[in-house]
């Protein structure tokens, strides 16, 4: 199976620069249990940079999945100050809700067609999962100070991997602004 890694700007995400044809990404919504993450982050969508500046939860630095249908979906991002307490209060308590919707976009340069395109996104659907656990600890995280590298606004590093629960559900993928294809994550459990 084909495994998707994608290593995304947080200084173009944050600070989008025309000229610079780097890819950027967004968590573009987030609930872990019933807490609902803030669309709080002000960006620019690069396939629309004259339009107004979109709020998002997270500016993303890298998200990974192996590929298969079980197989998690793993982020690490940059959230706000708000963001960051409600997941040290997550963190920190019992999560005895692990369930988890999300949607992201990454986009990447076309030289050819010279504009932006979504490379790997939800299609602006939730995606349905549990945290994963890696060796019986949750992959959630987040970083209690400052990032350095991007001061303003003011950010922090968080993490999450995200395993499908029982339902078949969409991954979308483009190699250009006219290639592009679906891959299935998550299995129907048979009734």
């Amino acid at each position: 199976m084909a495994s998707t890694n994608l290593a995304c700007s947080v200084e173009q995400g944050f600070n989008f620069q025309k000229d610079a044809q780097i890819q950027v990404g967004h968590i573009t919504s987030l609930k872990i249990g019933d807490k609902e993450y803030k669309k709080d982050l002000a960006v620019t969508v690069p396939t629309d940079i004259s339009g107004d500046k979109v709020k998002v939860v997270g500016v993303i630095s890298n998200i990974f999945w192996e590929g298969g249908h079980a197989d998690p979906i793993m982020f690490a991002c940059r959230i706000s100050t708000d963001n960051k307490e409600s997941s040290v209060l997550l963190q920190h308590t019992s999560m005895s809700d692990t369930s988890v919707s999300f949607s992201f976009v990454i986009y990447d340069y076309d030289p050819k067609e010279k504009k932006f395109y979504p490379n790997f996104h939800t299609n602006e659907t939730d995606l349905n999962g549990l945290v994963a656990k890696n060796g019986g600890e949750l992959d959630f995280g987040v970083d209690l100070d400052q990032a350095e590298d991007v001061v303003s606004p003011k950010n922090f590093s968080f993490f999450l991997g995200v395993m499908p629960t029982e339902e078949e559900q969409e991954a979308h993928f483009a190699v250009n602004t006219s290639a592009k294809f679906v891959k299935k994550w998550g299995v129907s459990v048979a009734e």
